[in-house]
């Protein structure tokens, strides 16, 4: 059974940093990557707001300069869905689905969150065409145009309220008439001149044509007829599930299934195990306050191991 000294789970701006920082300690990390290595933003295009890049950067290629970045200090990577964890005592056990099962004195936990998408058609296929799941990453891009935001949730008040900065019109659609914002929220969106109302609508496709979208077409829960609502992008607020499925029961987690951090570090109840990136954040779900939260697990998960001495790796050939 191959044994590390530290195993960061998933990749993504919080796992690559954690990475990064722990190859320099020279404490030679492994990095699991999940089924989509990179994380949410190998699925975006531009990214204008991450500090660097006057001109913008691809998602995918970020990603990928933090991986090279990571390798280059001595990281090692292995590609795989991690099945169960063991927490009780150390050495901590992970099973990664194919490799079977390792062992390591220190976890870092980067699995990050899933935007929940509505799974109609045309949807999937027009992610950073059109589509999107983030009005503070993708707001600017649709200076000047006219979109949609679906959700009746305060997420979905937050973004389209902040769209309104770049839109001429932000329309929100929701399938029920009652918006489960909290008043304020809702008191806020109802009295920007720029959002109208859509409500007691079901989304059923995203229509796009050659040269972009076109809009949304959705069912008059009212008068059971379709509509199509035109708009340059879509914005889909419903939500986010944190990817701790297989953490149930090993780590304490939140109503929500979120990652619990001891506050200002990113200490979980477990000693010797911590959390980074999206999987513990409700709140802010940026690449840069992932990145930073990386750093944090890195620098506590060393400070962690120089005072726990749970092997004399000096006598051993095991990473």
């Amino acid at each position: 059974m191959q044994k590390y000294k530290t195993v960061v789970i998933g990749t993504g701006p919080s796992g690559l940093t954690s990475a990064i920082y722990l190859a320099r300690a020279n404490l030679n990390p492994l990095v699991i990557e999940g089924l989509q290595p990179g994380g949410q933003l190998t699925t975006t295009t531009d990214i204008e707001n991450f500090p660097g890049f006057p001109d913008g950067i691809m998602g995918p290629e970020l990603m990928d300069n933090m991986r090279k970045q990571a390798e280059r200090f001595g990281a090692e990577f292995m590609n795989g869905w991690v099945d169960a964890v063991d927490f009780s005592q150390r050495p901590f056990k992970i099973t990664v689905e194919g490799s079977g099962t390792i062992e390591a004195d220190s976890v870092i936990i980067s699995t990050g969150a899933s935007a929940r998408y509505l799974g109609i058609p045309g949807e999937q296929d027009n992610i950073g065409r059109g589509v999107s799941t983030c009005a503070t990453c993708d707001g600017f891009f649709f200076r000047g145009k006219k979109l949609i935001v679906i959700g009746g949730g305060d997420s979905a008040m937050e973004e389209a309220s902040f769209l309104t900065r770049f839109a001429t019109e932000v329309t929100v659609v929701n399938r029920r008439e009652e918006l489960r914002a909290s008043k304020i929220m809702q008191d806020r969106a109802r009295e920007n001149e720029k959002v109208s109302w859509a409500l007691n609508r079901k989304p059923l496709e995203v229509v796009a044509g050659e040269t972009g979208l076109k809009g949304l077409k959705v069912l008059n829960n009212e008068t059971g007829q379709e509509e199509l609502i035109e708009a340059d992008g879509v914005f889909v607020a419903i939500g986010h599930t944190p990817n701790t499925t297989f953490l149930q029961g090993h780590v304490e987690l939140d109503g929500h299934g979120y990652v619990v951090v001891k506050p200002g570090t990113t200490e979980t109840n477990i000693p010797g195990v911590f959390a980074c990136g999206d999987v513990q954040d409700t709140k802010y779900r940026q690449a840069i306050t992932a990145a930073g939260s990386g750093c944090m697990a890195a620098m506590d998960c060393e400070k962690y191991l120089e005072g726990s001495v749970v092997h004399d790796w000096s006598e051993s050939l095991d990473r």
